[in-house]
């Protein structure tokens, strides 16, 4: 089976959100199979900042739907967007 690189952005509730908090918690979000490769946080505007996600999983259905719902309840998490996806 192949694997897939996806590259979620995280944007928090507001500017006050601690994005460092939801840092350290995607990896015990993350279904089991997910690899959770890095994150970074960038600033998006007038104080607010994003976070960059990068996972590998396998090729399987349901893996990309049930790892953006899994970080999209995450605390203070207002959106998940699929920014990048291909196959390695």
């Amino acid at each position: 089976m192949a694997k897939v690189a996806v590259l979620f952005r995280i944007m928090p509730r507001g500017v006050e959100t601690d994005v460092r908090a939801i840092q350290q918690a995607i990896a015990g979000a993350v279904p089991a199979g997910v690899t959770v490769r890095g994150s970074q946080i960038r600033d998006v505007a007038f104080g607010l900042k994003s976070l960059l996600v990068s996972v590998v999983m396998d090729d399987a259905g349901g893996f990309l739907e049930s790892t953006e719902h899994a970080l999209a309840k995450l605390p203070e998490v207002e959106s998940v967007e699929v920014m990048e996806e291909g196959l390695l």
